[in-house]
């Protein structure tokens, strides 16, 4: 654990919160898209099997538990609980071209060819790709409301701030792993052009608005 990690964990956890709130307060999914949220859920789902099986400290099982409660959450508001609100047509990415390359990948490149190791490897692939639909719809729709632009913003922070946290480790502790840096480097990519938009025009009280 060290100040990067940390500060990645809670940004992670601070876009759950907000993207909840959001949900919450508004009675509406307007804006978030279903097939980021059940990416992130499978992520959570195939990444934490090891919480069954292996113990590493309280603080990391609390953060698998609620990462898994918080996604398996969002889909039950998205898809039962305010499933009116949900925009189907706008939210039409095909998320089957992300999953099949990234199972191929994760069972060619991974560290250990184990069903908990290839299913490791197969989240944080998906992982770096999940958010895809969500820009997608906000590319679509033409723009995103302030507090989905927020959760954006924590979300694609987080992958950053982990990226800073591969860095600590190999500089301190010699210690890299080349998959997870990749696909974190892959993830943050994808976010550059929003962040750019977020400080120039969300922070300035304007519309988020992405290039259709």
């Amino acid at each position: 654990m060290n100040i990067f990690r940390l500060a990645g964990d809670l940004s992670h956890l601070l876009a759950i919160i907000i993207l909840l709130i959001k949900i919450w307060k508004t009675r509406s999914c307007a804006g978030i898209s279903g097939k980021s949220q059940i990416l992130f859920a499978i992520t959570y789902l195939t990444r934490y099997l090891d919480l069954f099986t292996t113990f590493i400290s309280v603080y990391n099982s609390f953060m698998k538990v609620v990462f898994i409660g918080a996604s398996v959450g969002t889909l039950f508001l998205m898809y039962a609980k305010f499933r009116a609100t949900y925009d189907r047509n706008h939210d039409s990415f095909r998320i089957e071209f992300l999953l099949i390359p990234c199972a191929l990948l994760a069972l060619v490149i991974n560290h250990d060819f184990t069903v908990l190791e290839v299913l490791w490897t197969f989240s944080i692939y998906l992982e770096s790709v999940a958010i895809l639909p969500q820009l997608f719809l906000v590319s679509k729709t033409g723009e995103a409301e302030s507090i989905t632009s927020h959760y954006l913003f924590a979300l694609g922070s987080y992958r950053a701030l982990y990226l800073l946290n591969w860095i600590y480790r190999y500089m301190v502790e010699s210690h890299y792993d080349f998959i997870a840096i990749f696909a974190g480097v892959v993830q943050t990519i994808l976010y550059c052009d929003f962040f750019y938009l977020y400080i120039t025009k969300v922070l300035k009280g304007k519309k988020l608005q992405l290039p259709a």
